[in-house]
């Protein structure tokens, strides 16, 4: 196959930051008409009229001619008031709230450390029928870093799940066969975002021959039989998993330095990446389904009505160039294999 045509694709897990880097980044998703945004800005997006400003701040920096469609979120704090959480849902404004365990990631400080001061904000939203956006780390200190994952859904989701049935809940960035393997044992009420980089790394890449910071992201990259769990659910076909790409820019100096930050930034090349493991994987009749289907019906939403094509060529495609933001470059995803695929303009 030289060419597939999808329905146009959605990001259902996207950073854009704000100011500068937001106005140098929006353009690389220029493939996705929609996209979930995360609220982890400083200070956090936490009321509905922080989202509000937030969102209005995205539009204005959107370039002419690039139709995109924010998605807004709630950062959840042990302060979140349950009934502006309710208004903000009812008018429209938001998609979900988003659960940060204090500390487990970039600008986390604001986030639940005791999941029982906010049960009122998660019973409403049960209510309602909001969904809640999970970054699905423990951060406790004695835990290892590879298995905060799996200690999250042990100690923190599953018992959130058995008190709170009735609350839709995305298992963002899953990361390990242990989350693959408690959404497929779900009933309802669960999915699971993967990301493309997770989907082609594993902590070998991270690691072997010198620490990569560009591939350095929470939760951190596992190993290969993790990743293999999470292509097999990618490419499977079964709709609680979609596409989230976590990209996350940072400035190149935000990386290559003594404590690096934590993000990769795919939203330049996700698509022709995500083709490419697709294919590898004798797979690309379910792309659609993942990128472009699958998100919209957990969130409710009918499909995008345009589509994009991807072009396989037989050169590899050249490997892609930093992007120049007013906060800096940023460098762009590039695992280091030949890619073969690109968003046909």
């Amino acid at each position: 196959m030289t060419e597939i045509t999808l329905t146009r694709p959605d990001d259902w897990h996207l950073h854009l930051r704000d100011g500068a880097m937001l106005a140098g980044v929006l353009p690389a998703s220029r493939d996705f008409a929609r996209a979930i945004v995360m609220p982890n800005l400083v200070p956090p997006v936490v009321t509905a009229k922080d989202a509000a400003a937030y969102r209005a701040r995205i539009l204005a920096a959107l370039p002419e001619g690039q139709a995109f469609e924010p998605l807004m979120t709630l950062y959840l704090t042990e302060s979140t008031d349950p009934a502006d959480v309710a208004a903000a849902a009812a008018s429209g404004l938001v998609t979900a709230v988003k659960l940060y365990p204090a500390g487990a990631t970039t600008n986390s400080a604001s986030g639940v450390r005791d999941i029982g001061k906010v049960m009122p904000v998660l019973e409403r939203m049960a209510e309602i029928g909001l969904p809640l956006c999970v970054h699905g780390e423990v951060t406790d200190p004695e835990i290892d870093i590879f298995d905060r994952e799996a200690v999250f859904i042990e100690r923190v989701l599953a018992p959130l799940r058995e008190r709170l049935p009735e609350l839709r809940v995305t298992l963002e960035h899953v990361t390990t066969k242990d989350g693959i393997d408690f959404i497929l044992g779900a009933e309802r009420n669960l999915a699971g975002s993967l990301t493309v980089h997770h989907l082609i790394l594993n902590r070998n890449h991270l690691l072997v021959g010198g620490m990569r910071p560009h591939f350095y992201c929470l939760p951190i990259i596992k190993r290969e039989r993790h990743r293999a769990a999470l292509v097999a659910a990618a490419t499977g076909g079964d709709p609680r998993f979609f596409l989230g790409t976590d990209s996350a820019p940072h400035a190149k100096d935000r990386k290559e330095c003594d404590c690096c930050a934590a993000g990769v930034f795919t939203a330049p090349n996700a698509m022709p990446w995500l083709a490419q493991v697709f294919e590898t994987e004798g797979a690309l009749d379910r792309l659609e389904g993942f990128a472009s289907l699958h998100g919209p019906a957990w969130y409710r939403r009918a499909p995008n009505a345009d589509r994009i094509t991807l072009a396989r060529s037989e050169d590899p495609l050249p490997a892609p160039a930093a992007l120049e933001t007013g906060a800096g470059p940023v460098i762009v995803f590039d695992p280091g294999i030949p890619l073969h695929w690109r968003v046909r303009a």
